[in-house]
């Protein structure tokens, strides 16, 4: 009977020791479990625009004449440096479920407005192109077969269907 309490005591004790330890090592927990940083996750967004527009601005293979109107479209479409507009979530926590929901709608607006000048950005640009550029620029962005932000769920957006 002894060496049974002897056992589970000890068996517990390396546990806490374990768990202890677990806890130490662990980075601080963001969203999904990673360690987030505000600062560096907009560099690395940043960094990542910036090596998809490239590998999109090689494979277009523009002429002069096309490279303003690249310039152009890539002033318009270039994320914002603030990295988005979501409100202070204590912020959001104090206000009443109609102001959160008006707040909502009002973000939902700005987002569609920029969208809206993406989409006049892009249709100027697209213009300018050839067909083979075209389907060369259809095929590798948002959505395209080699293109888009398939998110960790699979999908366009990363939502499922």
């Amino acid at each position: 009977m002894n060496v049974l309490r002897k056992s589970i005591l000890i068996g517990f004790t390396v546990l806490g020791m374990a768990a202890a330890q677990a806890q130490d090592t662990a980075p601080p927990a963001g969203r999904h479990g990673a360690a987030v940083n505000k600062e560096q996750m907009q560099a690395k967004m940043a960094e990542m625009f910036a090596k998809r527009q490239a590998r999109m601005h090689e494979l277009l293979k523009l002429t002069t004449q096309q490279e303003s109107a690249w310039a152009t479209y890539q002033a318009a479409i270039a994320p914002a440096a603030t990295g988005g507009t979501l409100p202070d979530r204590a912020a959001i926590a104090k206000m009443s479920a109609p102001d959160r929901m008006a707040k909502m709608l009002d973000l939902s607006k700005q987002h569609q407005a920029r969208m809206e000048a993406h989409l006049a950005a892009l249709t100027t640009f697209y213009g300018q192109l050839t067909a083979e550029q075209k389907a060369i620029f259809d095929d590798h962005s948002m959505g395209g077969a080699h293109g888009g932000h398939a998110g960790p769920r699979g999908g366009w957006h990363g939502h499922r269907d």
